[in-house]
């Protein structure tokens, strides 16, 4: 047996991942150094400011309600409640009593999830006014 074996069988991907690696890397240090070579130094004010036409804002209020985000977990986990359970009823016969065992636990656990999220009053909309 050699000192190096190019044999193996998972040799290939580790020498992809060093390469895509050090790829991704080099492309990160050349971008950061061609920005800031080629940069504009000058820092005037109306430069940096932001471009509109008309008075200068302030301040823009957030009108955006948070309830939207909590939808949109809740949301993420039902499809990802969905995408566990797919295979699963593809092998049903094959698992037997054991598989059925586990997605009822399964069920249960994302039960009580959503039965604290219901009690924590997720599911409620709240006004923004």
């Amino acid at each position: 047996m050699s000192h190096m074996d190019v044999a193996h069988p998972y040799f290939g991907i580790f020498l992809m991942i060093v390469l895509a690696s050090v790829i991704f890397f080099g492309l990160v240090f050349l971008a950061s150094t061609i920005g800031n070579n080629f940069a504009s130094k000058s820092r005037k004010k109306l430069g940096l400011g932001i471009y509109e036409c008309g008075p200068i804002p302030v301040k823009q209020a957030n009108k955006i309600n948070s309830q939207f985000f909590i939808i949109a977990l809740i949301f993420i986990l039902l499809d990802i409640e969905v995408v566990f359970l797919f295979p699963w009823a593809l092998i049903f016969k094959d698992l037997g009593l054991f598989g059925l065992l586990e997605v009822i636990i399964f069920i249960l656990l994302l039960g009580v999830g959503f039965l604290y999220a219901y009690k924590k009053g997720a599911f409620t909309w709240q006004s923004i006014k």
